[in-house]
């Protein structure tokens, strides 16, 4: 194996995918629907155009492989956004250096007040974001919130710009459990246009970001790419990948991986690859097949009919009663939102049309033992 996901994903062509991708019959995605153990190519088979017709089966499939796996359980969990100065000059992003709107960071009391305003919604599960100014939103700033807040909630997870190795350590010691990372892309020529300038222009920096929080000793890391950016056939493909690879190199580390599709926010940007309902389904079915045991985060970009849909193929784990403004939760300030958000479904709401989808909704599923939640106070 190579000795980086960068250099095994290196080794595959795009041109002689797109060929590959072209050539897979009905007999492929056949095979690939029964491999107890499915290969990459098995993989690119379920996302080419030949398994359209096979949606149906694939889903089927999916489903018994989420039951087996993960029973009924939907866990749940909510962000919080902690700072949107952002440096990167993101063509898609909201968070965009360029678009001309108030930014907001929290100080640590201030995070503190907004995590409260969480915990006191019964959430258990909380995910800290911030834009990438790592002179205002430092690693050690995330981990000053962390220790503030980690007696308050089972687990905390973060997903902020990349970072080396000793500070995801350091957050670790802190009290983070997980850690989420997109590549956006992993087309290198477009990820040089789509990010033409701040410290997010690094590709293969951003890229190898999951596996140093991997070596740091994170418990649960993420990854996915912006669904919209290439064809899924690329992007799609690549996240999969990176996932299956990670799993084996890191077997004691929880791999995750998260399907946003790309959606409006306060600036402009032209959708090059958008991906229409059925083809998402596919997608988010493929995923499912090629990784039995890998969680899948649908966020609330999309919306409750597509995630009860999804929650009942292959998605594992959803958020709710989000804000995606900075200090949207006790009107601190008044931000802009990173993107629209598509389901608004409170915490109760969620677990409510769950169950009468027969699933049960678990705010908690692990808690950190590190954390004396008696002797912590806000």
């Amino acid at each position: 194996m190579a000795d980086s996901f960068e250099q095994y994903w290196a080794g595959f062509d795009r041109a002689q995918r797109e060929r590959d991708v072209e050539l897979m019959t009905a007999q492929d995605v056949r095979g690939a629907l029964s491999a107890e153990n499915p290969s990459p190519r098995d993989f690119l088979a379920l996302l080419s155009p030949a398994a359209a017709p096979f949606l149906e089966d694939m889903a089927r499939r999916a489903r018994e492989l989420t039951t087996r796996h993960f029973g009924y359980a939907v866990n749940i969990f909510t962000p919080l956004y902690i700072s949107d100065v952002c440096t990167n000059h993101c063509r898609y992003c909201g968070f965009n250096a360029k678009n001309r709107q108030k930014r907001t960071h929290l100080s640590v009391e201030e995070a503190v007040r907004e995590a409260m305003a969480i915990r006191d919604e019964g959430f258990e599960e909380i995910l800290l974001l911030t834009g990438e100014a790592p002179r205002l939103s430092s690693p050690q700033y995330i981990a000053d919130v962390v220790r503030r807040i980690r007696g308050h909630f089972a687990s905390i997870g973060i997903e902020v710009y990349s970072l080396e190795e000793r500070d995801y350590r350091m957050l670790v010691e802190a009290g983070v459990s997980s850690m989420t990372m997109f590549q956006e892309t992993y087309n290198p020529e477009l990820y040089a246009w789509l990010h033409p300038a701040g410290p997010k222009s690094n590709y293969s920096y951003r890229l190898n970001a999951p596996e140093r929080a991997c070596r740091a000793g994170m418990r649960s890391v993420g990854l996915g790419a912006l669904l919209g950016l290439d064809r899924v056939e690329h992007d799609g493909f690549a996240t999969g990948l990176h996932a299956w690879w990670l799993q084996r190199r890191y077997p004691g580390v929880d791999i995750a991986v998260s399907i946003p599709r790309i959606c409006s926010h306060e600036g402009s940007f032209d959708i090059p690859h958008e991906l229409d309902d059925r083809r998402f389904v596919q997608y988010v079915s493929a995923l499912r097949i090629f990784l039995p045991r890998a969680s899948i985060t649908c966020s609330s970009r999309e919306s409750a009919d597509m995630r009860n849909h999804l929650v009942q193929i292959c998605v594992n784990r959803v958020s709710a009663g989000v804000s995606t403004a900075v200090g949207g939760r006790v009107k601190l300030v008044e931000t802009p939102p990173q993107f629209d958000i598509t389901d608004s479904r409170s915490m109760a709401v969620m677990e409510q049309e769950l169950a009468e989808l027969g699933f049960q909704a678990v705010l908690k599923d692990w808690e950190d033992p590190t954390a004396d939640r008696a002797e912590v106070s806000a």
